[in-house]
């Protein structure tokens, strides 16, 4: 007796994950949430979105397609792009794949990386130290348009070892370390004045490590956020006083 197929099944089998978002929706309840904003999808584009890779539902034991509310967001995205925006599939792919690397869509034309990161006023917190700074995964040129700075400097942060890659991606950490490399260049400090700073860290982050071990914690950013406050304020009692 030959197995039933799963994608087949889709078609007409009761939506037996339809819990929510945290269970997972099958596909005929995907279909009834896009229809009211997208009145010709069907489950076969669904199908052929899948099958291009622009969106990959978990599966149950059984074979069932599972979507989460991510994939739901993703499947709107690809529509939206294509009914207001004409693109192709292979450009959205593209952007699909820009978004996965934590770069923000855009109202129009290609996602875009942040021109600088949230920083918060006054003393560090714990929170700074978090994943949110490194979650990005930045090409050269997004970096270069992001924190907008010139090539040159760049290359000599990098040659500094200021700013490294990862890879062929940057982080969003450094986005604001070509900023502030940038604004200090405007008070005659280049990037080879400040490689002390890249040696300090290193060492605190040594520190650190002793305590933490070298997976982050959340120990990690407590003591990352005191060693800052201690250096700032170290600094500031060195300064002459007006």
């Amino acid at each position: 007796m030959a197995r039933p197929d799963p994608s087949a099944a889709d078609r007409t089998a009761p939506d037996r994950t339809a819990g929510g978002p945290a269970d997972g929706r099958g596909i005929g309840a995907v279909l009834q949430l896009l229809q009211a904003e997208f009145a010709d999808v069907t489950i076969s584009k669904i199908r052929f979105l899948e099958a291009e890779g622009l969106v990959t539902p978990a599966r149950t034991a059984s074979g069932y397609r599972k979507f989460s509310a991510a994939d739901v967001e993703r499947l709107r995205y690809v529509l939206t792009a294509q009914r207001d925006q004409y693109r192709p599939l292979k450009v959205i792919k593209e952007h699909l794949g820009a978004i996965d690397r934590g770069l923000r869509p855009a109202a129009a034309g290609p996602p875009v990386a942040p021109s600088s990161l949230p920083q918060t006023p006054g003393q560090p917190v714990a929170d700074d130290f978090g994943a949110s700074g490194t979650e990005l995964r930045l090409t050269r040129d997004e970096l270069r348009t992001a924190a907008g700075v010139p090539a040159a400097l760049l290359d000599e942060l990098e040659s500094h070892g200021l700013v490294v890659a990862s890879g062929n991606h940057y982080g969003g950490d450094a986005i604001v370390i070509a900023q502030v490399a940038a604004e200090l260049a405007g008070y005659g400090l280049e990037p080879r004045h400040l490689r002390a700073f890249r040696t300090a860290a290193d060492r605190e982050v040594g520190l650190i490590e002793q305590v933490t071990g070298p997976r982050r914690t959340e120990q990690t950013g407590e003591l990352a956020a005191l060693t800052v406050r201690l250096h700032t304020a170290l600094v500031r009692s060195r300064l002459p006083r007006p």
